[in-house]
């Protein structure tokens, strides 16, 4: 009898070790849809704004609409998801935001435009929280840098599958059928979630009442996410703004703007999987983090110093820039999970989550207006300083935060 639940046990371990590639997976898929209906915006905002007819500051605000929509919503989708499991959580707010993507092409106008986007963005907010809590939950400490880093690179890989094909597609069919396949997308994700999400042999460790608003309050994860919306300032600079400088500033298509991003969505893909390797080995997510901040620094920078210099010279430092601003994303992902424990990570992800949101509304809009009153060089290298408050605000953590410790970065905070 106790040969035959010694084997039981064994076989239940083994199946989590192979299962939990099964939900990292799904959950990556699942962000990844998500990720390629927001890059969509960006990829497509030419096409936008002909069929529109908008301004520059509009499309700024169409630009912004996804993320305006996600930010209030990220955590109570996080709450909720610490209460009722992200299996739940996120099919039904992926499903939904499939509904609403699938009109967007065909909005009868502006208002309608950004408001069907808003609703989007708030509903797959869901997503968010819910599979990076999943990865938490089946990954020991020592691997959670590079399962995280490899669900993060959801954001490079859809901006890559976007940008090699929603220009094509949209060419072909239109606006209204290229949105509609991307709900269609997104709602194959909510499917998978439903699925193949399930908790961890063994079950999850209950919420204890009062653990989140507790989470809520530490110092060091208002440090990490304030931190990294610095951060998500630079980023949004290359990632939303790199097709329609290219198309606008140096005549190049949309289709081949749209490659050049999709060289630098590859390489950050890349670069973010590296990363949480790097954070594992190193025993720190806030080292390697803020060495990258300053990375994303130089990269705008760069970028500025480049921005009226032939194409041959221009592409090169746009792809590198563009990847260095994705690599770091994984990094402060983990490092907010990991301040919470896994008891509150849905909790912590969405606060940090939120604070992103709050800088991706902002960004687009900022960075906008820098262009329309000044010009895209300056628009650039204003963007590039962001990066260094975030460096300055995390860097104290560096001595303390560890991959293994979460006590001590609880205490410490």
């Amino acid at each position: 009898m106790i040969t035959s639940r010694k084997g039981s046990v064994e076989a239940s371990v083994v199946e989590g070790e192979r299962y939990r590639w099964v939900v990292l997976a799904t959950g990556t898929a699942a962000q990844a849809a998500v990720s390629a209906s927001w890059f969509a915006i960006a990829i497509l905002a030419p096409d936008i704004r002909s069929q529109f007819d908008l301004s520059l500051t509009e499309i700024g605000v169409v630009l912004a609409a996804f993320t305006i929509g996600m930010t209030p919503t990220l955590l109570p989708w996080g709450l909720l998801a610490d209460r009722v499991g992200e299996r739940s959580v996120l099919p039904v707010g992926l499903g939904l935001s499939a509904c609403a993507l699938a009109f967007v092409g065909i909005a009868p106008g502006y208002v309608a435009l950004v408001l069907l986007l808003a609703a989007a963005g708030a509903l797959s907010a869901s997503v968010n929280a819910a599979s990076g809590r999943a990865v938490m939950h089946w990954f020991a400490p020592g691997e959670r840098g590079l399962a995280l880093g490899i669900r993060q690179a959801n954001v490079p890989i859809g901006g890559l599958l976007a940008a090699l094909l929603l220009p094509t597609l949209a060419s072909a069919v239109g606006l209204g059928w290229t949105f509609g396949a991307l709900g269609a997308v997104c709602f194959a994700g909510a499917v998978a979630g439903a699925v193949f999400l399930r908790d961890p042999p063994g079950g999850v460790a209950p919420v204890v009442h009062g653990t989140s608003s507790v989470t809520l309050r530490r110092p060091a994860l208002w440090r990490i996410s304030f931190g990294s919306g610095l951060i998500i300032v630079a980023q949004t600079a290359t990632m939303s703004f790199t097709v329609l400088f290219l198309h606008e500033a140096h005549g190049f298509s949309i289709g081949s703007a749209a490659l050049v991003l999709a060289a630098s969505q590859l390489l950050g893909g890349v670069l973010r999987v590296v990363a949480g390797g790097w954070s594992d080995r190193l025993g720190s997510r806030i080292v390697p983090l803020c060495r990258l901040a300053l990375g994303v620094t130089v990269g705008l920078v760069l970028v500025a110093l480049a921005a009226d210099a032939p194409s041959f010279v221009l592409v090169p430092v746009l792809v590198l820039a563009g990847a260095i601003g994705l690599s770091w994303n994984g990094l402060s992902f983990v490092a907010a999970a990991e301040v919470a424990g896994a008891g509150a990570s849905g909790a912590a992800l969405g606060f940090q989550q939120t604070i992103l949101g709050i800088a991706g509304i902002v960004a687009p809009i900022l960075i906008a207006a820098l262009v329309s009153t000044a010009s895209w060089q300056v628009a650039f290298l204003i963007s590039g300083l962001f990066p260094l408050l975030g460096w300055a605000l995390m860097h104290p953590l560096a001595g303390r935060t560890g991959t293994a410790s979460t006590e001590a970065v609880t205490h410490a905070g």
